[in-house]
């Protein structure tokens, strides 16, 4: 069932790219400057794979190898799985369950607009479960909606909780659920 939200309005617009030939160890420390959990690798400008905190776990630390020595191209997954902005979210989560992937890159016209990650998604998740919640409730005239529990971002206190409940008109966890009682 489509959700009608659509990737570019919740995609990360900010892209961190590094060349092909840069270090693990230079490619670790940009991710950590600039706080991402990957980084597209790019040859002559051209994205050409992606380097995910798993890839530097699993391909470096856990085979004690030396970041230094060792180049993006060497660890990198490689050919790019994408989406498109106009990719409706339950297609992307779909995606993620298949080929188990956390973040997507976003392509327009051969072009890395963005990125989507799980994250993102977890930040509309009671949107998404409002909306199709709704939609049930219209055809079916079952209040749903406030019988569900669902995963994402309290309303409350912005924290993930695995135990929303629509209470009030809000997505609220169950730790905010008691303090409101």
């Amino acid at each position: 069932m489509k959700t009608g939200i659509v990737v570019k309005n919740i995609m990360t617009k900010r892209i961190v790219t590094a060349e092909h030939s840069e270090s693990v160890q230079k490619i670790s420390q940009k991710m950590v400057k600039q706080r991402v959990g990957s980084i597209i690798i790019t040859k002559k400008n051209k994205p050409i794979g992606i380097v995910t905190e798993t890839d530097i776990n699993k391909r470096i630390v856990a085979e004690a190898k030396d970041p230094k020595k060792l180049k993006a191209f060497d660890i990198m997954s490689s050919p790019i799985v994408h989406v498109s902005p106009e990719d409706d979210i339950s297609d992307v989560v779909y995606k993620m369950k298949k080929f188990k992937i956390r973040r997507f890159p976003v392509v327009k016209s051969g072009k890395i607009v963005g990125i989507l990650t799980n994250t993102d998604i977890a930040r509309v998740s009671p949107e998404m479960i409002d909306v199709l919640n709704l939609r049930l409730e219209m055809r079916t005239g079952i209040p749903a909606i406030e019988m569900s529990i669902t995963s994402g971002i309290c309303e409350s206190c912005e924290n993930y909780s695995e135990t929303l409940k629509f209470v009030n008109n809000k997505w609220i966890c169950e730790e905010c659920r008691r303090d409101a009682e």
